[in-house]
């Protein structure tokens, strides 16, 4: 039985088209042996599609050759439902006072958004939909017709 090598997996959150070799990325990539800049350069082109500044969820895995990969996800649900209700931060109390509102339509775009993911490719845009709701709610956001 041979032994599979050991994989190191390092979870970030990138704002698009911005990656640095300073911190968070430069440490926790620089401890495992990888050179930051060249994985800057490289997510630096795979999220030039995006606004710049959107925040973008990466997974990195690093074999112990120093090689790599990685992955990045849709921006999470709460930045998306921030852009649409056009706000900069949530209730403070949740579920207790509503600071903004989006309609039924931005749930659906960000659903189609979301689908695209690999943890909600299995999931139908209802379910989907509800996640995006119970998320708005408990920050605050009212989802209208």
């Amino acid at each position: 039985m041979s032994q599979q090598p050991m994989i190191n997996m390092v979870k970030l959150i990138v704002n698009a088209t911005k990656a640095t070799a300073t911190p968070p990325i430069g440490p926790a990539l620089g401890s495992k042996g990888v050179k930051a800049i060249d994985f800057c350069k490289e997510f630096n082109a795979v999220t030039s599609p995006y606004l710049p500044d959107v925040p973008i969820p990466v997974k990195i895995w690093i074999k112990p050759d120093r090689t790599y990969h990685f992955k990045i996800s849709s921006p999470p649900t709460g930045h998306l439902l921030f852009k649409c209700a056009a706000l900069e931060k949530g209730s403070g109390k949740v579920g207790k006072e509503i600071v903004g509102q989006v309609s039924v339509k931005h749930v659906y775009e960000i659903a189609k958004i979301k689908k695209q993911d690999e943890k909600h490719k299995n999931l139908g845009m209802e379910q989907i939909c509800r996640v995006i709701v119970n998320v708005a709610k408990s920050m605050g956001i009212k989802v209208v017709r």
